[in-house]
């Protein structure tokens, strides 16, 4: 049967496609990965904005535009590494902007959703979902993108290696392992820097050709294994040693549009060998300016060894209920006394600290003593360990997730409002009480004038602060929908004007971020089209990918 007498017309072609080629091109794609793992979006009936457990993967379920804005033409389901390079040479041939996800869930900052409405998006995870490897010797795993953190997890428990190694989680642990890496996400044990843990890389190129970073370049000794490159992890020190020889490559994979990374490996924790959660409530919104200045030197020296966090009362209190629960009038932001009346309704502060101590007791107990003595200086400062607190708590949550068990209570605070989506804000600041003030000061004010709480946390690397804002708005509600757009928009170019950068955004921001870093006549930009362009000539891979648009979509065209 030829394509044209059983058509299935998309809702969004994509640009410069004809049916006829678009129609050819899933003809030729069901001869590679079967009818059964293609699908054609031909109708806004079909879009379902889903859970979280269910994401969608033809749109954005946090939609601040139009729910179909950011649309996929049909979604593909690859079973194997050759499927997925036959597919990129089909792309090739006709011309078919392609969209890699591993899981779905990059919520807050676009989800499944192609930056190119009408792109087809190549559902890497929904097959591509083992646990190639785990090596308790050399404390690391090789996953493919289909592998949360649930399912690391779970492999650990069943093969009685919990006792032996941790993952680290970020606050939800339905997402992909090797996703989560790619755009730079968090977590908060002492592995916390995910992209950091990260050694080795396989990449599809945009041409279909296959790639091994760092040690995986060296050849495999195929008198010792007759495995083929799909079955064989790669080499021994593939996970070992990130870096090979010669220049490091793997940086242009991660938030890029240059390659689709099939396998990654990824560095586990060995079992510290004593554990212990802990929170510090501080009772005044100020009180974020001490704080900061006494996590620095306690970061810097590693005696707070994990990632810790600093939140919001309206974090922790948007976990346990919805804003209804707390005002009379949910339609406001709420104000300082009632912020003071949750505060002291739920036994915290107007910030809440949470970290978490490792190893042998004697360790554990003298960085206790010098941490709990740098906060005493803080008047009103109160200390829990989790058995100190009896009704559920947050608290309760951060221990698990400091020790690298993944939980889902986070995805409650989401729904502080009806309808509840998010976009996340996420500037980098520096470790310093002065900085995080201002930054505090400018982003409240902003939500304010919004008519949005502001919701957020600091987590803290070793030498700088993720700031993360938590933008919650209705997603039935055109005008909170605005409301949160406009909101996200004007924060970027206030922060632009203190010399505060993010590190990672919602696909409807990209551009504007990329123009952000325009140091020396947008010298990184104009280095990063011509790598683009020189690797995917036709501009199939994802095109718009943080603002880096091939030569073929011109970008005064296409960005937003």
């Amino acid at each position: 049967m030829s394509p044209a007498s059983n058509l299935q017309v998309p809702l969004a072609l994509p640009p410069n496609t004809s049916l006829d080629a678009f129609s050819r091109f899933i003809a030729a794609s069901e001869g590679i990965v079967g009818r059964e793992n293609i699908r054609i979006v031909e109708s806004k009936e079909e879009l379902d904005d889903g859970s979280y457990y269910e994401p969608p993967k033809t749109h954005d379920p946090h939609h601040v535009l139009d729910q179909d804005y950011f649309l996929a033409s049909a979604v593909i389901n690859p079973r194997s590494v050759p499927e997925v390079q036959s597919l990129m040479q089909l792309a090739n041939e006709y011309r078919i902007p392609m969209w890699p996800i591993s899981i779905g869930r990059n919520s807050g900052y676009g989800g499944a959703a192609p930056r190119l409405r009408g792109s087809v998006v190549l559902d890497m995870g929904k097959h591509m979902n083992r646990i190639l490897e785990v090596n308790v010797d050399g404390a690391y795993a090789v996953v493919e993108p289909g592998v949360t953190y649930s399912d690391l997890h779970a492999y650990l428990v069943e093969h009685d290696l919990r006792d032996k190694l941790w993952l680290d989680v970020p606050d939800l642990g339905g997402g992909s392992v090797l996703g989560n890496a790619l755009e730079r996400g968090v977590g908060y044990t002492p592995y916390g820097d995910h992209w950091m843990m990260h050694s080795g890389l396989e990449v599809i190129l945009p041409s279909g050709e296959l790639l091994r970073t760092g040690m995986g370049a060296l050849p495999q000794n195929l008198q010792k294994s007759g495995n083929t490159i799909d079955e064989e992890p790669g080499n021994k020190c593939w996970q070992l040693f990130p870096y090979g020889f010669g220049p490091y490559n793997d940086g242009l994979f991660s938030q890029s549009n240059l390659g689709i990374v099939t396998k990654m490996g990824i560095w586990l924790m060995p079992n510290p060998g004593g554990y212990q959660a802990y929170m510090i409530t501080l009772p005044r919104d100020e009180d974020l300016h001490r704080a900061v200045d006494i996590i620095r030197p306690l970061r810097l020296q590693m005696i707070l060894q994990n990632v810790p966090t600093l939140r919001h009362i309206l974090l922790d209190a948007a976990v346990l209920a919805p804003k209804e629960k707390y005002t009379s009038d949910p339609t406001k932001p709420l104000g300082e006394a009632e912020l003071d009346a949750i505060a002291r309704k739920l036994n915290l502060g107007r910030w809440n600290f949470y970290g978490a101590l490792y190893g042998p007791e004697e360790i554990r107990n003298t960085n206790w003593s010098l941490i709990k003595k740098a906060f005493s200086s803080i008047e009103g400062a109160q200390f829990f360990f989790p058995e100190d607190v009896k009704d559920y708590s947050v608290l309760h949550t951060r221990e698990k997730t400091l020790q690298g068990i993944p939980t889902y209570d986070e995805l409650r605070w989401i729904d502080w409002v009806p309808n509840g989506a998010h976009l996340f804000f996420s500037p980098i600041s520096k470790i310093s009480g002065d900085d995080a003030m201002l930054q505090y000061s400018v982003t409240k004010k902003r939500c304010q004038e919004a008519g949005l709480d502001f919701i957020g946390t600091f987590s803290v690397g070793m030498r700088e602060m993720h700031h993360i804002v938590c933008i919650v708005f209705n997603r039935k509600n055109p005008k909170s929908k605005k409301k949160a757009h406009w909101l996200i928009k004007t924060l970027i170019a206030d922060c632009a004007e203190y010399g505060w950068g993010e590190y990672r955004t919602h696909l409807a921001l990209m551009d504007q971020i990329a123009e952000t870093y325009n140091w020396n006549n947008n010298a990184q930009m104009r280095f990063n089209e011509t790598v683009k362009n020189a690797l995917d000539p036709q501009g199939i891979l994802a095109p718009g990918k943080n603002g880096v648009w091939p030569s073929k979509y011109g970008r005064r065209q296409y960005k937003l």
